[in-house]
């Protein structure tokens, strides 16, 4: 199945909403438990497309070492960002930075760890997103990149989102369903980190809907 590109942008407010409220827990609590468990001692991390920061949240309280600047695109996504990290009490430890890649306004080779869930799908042109993490993982830098595989028909996107988001919103659903069909594969997902010159990194499938691509640059 050819991909077919979604909003670069979540920045309808009611869109927002929907994914803020939205039943996350299993699959953010999985992807910060793996990220501390495969590098326990980071401290520095940016987070590539933080939506609502529910991960830079439940990161920042498994772990007090950690400082998280938290990137996202969408005003909208930005303004339920600060008020989650508000409302946890996070402000001390996690920054959120409204910005687009390419072109972040901060400081090459600055973190020793780059995580990111669910926004390469976002991007027409992927190859902006590994160019990011090349300039901005210092020497070392443990990269956590997880993101959602693309289906090989639309019934069986469909499926996907039935079994794994049935009780959630159909706004929410619909999101759902248009992602998996903007996603990448495994061996599309393998071809950008060769592109982009990160050969110690190497996708696998994680279930049914995601795959992962991590390890040390």
């Amino acid at each position: 199945m050819e991909r077919r590109l979604e909003p670069e942008l979540m920045d309808e407010p009611a869109r927002s909403q929907a994914y803020a409220r939205a039943d996350f827990s299993e699959v953010n609590d999985r992807f910060v438990t793996e990220f501390l468990s495969r590098c326990p001692n980071a401290s520095r991390v940016l987070d590539l497309g933080c939506g609502p920061a529910d991960i830079p949240i439940r990161l920042a309280r498994a772990s007090g070492a950690v400082r998280v600047s938290a990137v996202d695109a969408a005003p909208a996504m930005i303004a339920l960002a600060r008020q989650a990290v508000a409302e946890a009490g996070l402000d001390d430890r996690i920054q959120i930075i409204e910005g687009r890649v390419p072109g972040l306004a901060l400081a090459p080779k600055s973190f020793d760890a780059v995580i990111s869930n669910s926004l390469v799908h976002h991007l027409p042109e992927p190859v902006v997103f590994w160019a990011e993490v090349a300039r901005l993982a210092a020497p070392g830098a443990y990269v956590h990149v997880m993101d959602l595989v693309r289906p090989d028909s639309p019934e069986r996107a469909a499926k996907i989102v039935e079994a794994n988001a049935a009780k959630e919103s159909p706004l929410l659903k619909e999101d759902f369903y248009n992602s998996l069909l903007a996603a990448f594969t495994l061996e599309e997902a393998a071809e950008q980190v060769a592109a982009a010159g990160l050969g110690g990194l190497w996708p696998i499938q994680m279930d049914d809907r995601h795959w992962l691509v991590s390890g040390r640059v």
